[in-house]
């Protein structure tokens, strides 16, 4: 019984790997949108019009990417059988 447990435990664990990235990325849109339109770095103002908060989300959700990726190279090795 503990190690059915321990077995949804860690499924449960690795479909919540796949919520970070759009959660994140969702949270970088909505800071897009209500950020007041100033740029990180004043000299290019017109190149990156966003703020730190939407940075920090839009990086986060690149960090967490990972599973994503891995489960598109394993859906692509299926398709090719």
């Amino acid at each position: 019984m503990a190690t059915s447990a321990a077995n949804n435990g860690s499924a449960t664990a690795g479909w919540l790997a796949y919520a970070a990235s759009p959660t994140f990325a969702l949270m970088g849109l909505i800071a897009a949108n209500d950020a007041a339109r100033i740029a990180l770095c004043s000299a290019g103002s017109s190149i990156l019009p966003i703020d730190s908060m939407t940075a920090m989300y839009l990086l986060m959700s690149l960090f967490h990417l990972p599973p994503w990726l891995r489960l598109a190279s394993t859906a692509g090795r299926a398709s090719n059988r």
